[in-house]
């Protein structure tokens, strides 16, 4: 969104709905894959300068996994999920029964099950979305990396500076041990048009 768009509170609760919602769906999908009950924390939500996103997961040089998809048809712009990597060792080794060695570098498989992981969870979330406002949103084969989060949402911000200097961050938590978190944040950055297309879908100006 420009500097001379103002979200309105209307406007931002809605966003922030759309954000619990999306988050709700994540949850599901992830309790489903893990076969176990998962417990959400409610989300937190907030409207961030691209400036601002590396210091909102952790500082510039927290090591986190970046997962992205550029998004098409009705709702064009680009979703993030990323993890901390202590959320994503974490999540590994529920999923695979196992302690992993935080200590190791993840493996060709451990990589490859991580995509996949955020493939699901972005698909929960885009998919509650588009039942929310009846749009029809398209994402592209997933994009992995493991780097330091001023290096990974460097991509976004270049990539898509362009369409809008804000991003919609919502921050989730599933489960309710803190040791063990497991949780992340989603980044949606719609063009304006698609902005605006979400808005008048569901009756707001």
């Amino acid at each position: 969104m420009t500097d001379g768009q103002i979200i309105n509170e209307m406007q931002f609760d809605v966003l922030r709905e759309i954000g619990n919602i999306g988050s709700g769906n994540a949850a599901t999908a992830l309790a489903k894959m893990l076969n176990q009950k998962i417990d959400i924390k409610v989300p937190k939500a907030a409207l961030c300068d691209f400036n601002q996103l590396p210091q909102a997961v952790g500082g510039e040089e927290t090591i986190v996994v970046g997962i992205l998809l550029t998004l098409s048809d009705d709702v064009e712009g680009m979703m993030m999920f990323i993890m901390k990597v202590d959320a994503a060792y974490n999540l590994l080794g529920k999923l695979m029964f196992t302690e992993i060695d935080k200590n190791e570098p993840l493996n060709e498989m451990q990589m490859s099950c991580l995509q996949e992981i955020g493939n699901i969870i972005t698909g929960a979330y885009l998919s509650s979305l588009s039942d929310l406002t009846r749009l029809t949103i398209q994402a592209s084969v997933p994009y992995m990396a493991l780097d330091m989060a001023g290096a990974i949402l460097s991509v976004p911000a270049i990539e898509f500076g362009k369409l809008g200097d804000k991003a919609l961050m919502i921050e989730a938590e599933f489960g309710e041990d803190t040791e063990n978190e497991i949780g992340g944040y989603f980044l949606l950055i719609p063009t304006l048009e698609s902005y605006g297309a979400i808005m008048a879908s569901l009756g707001i100006g």
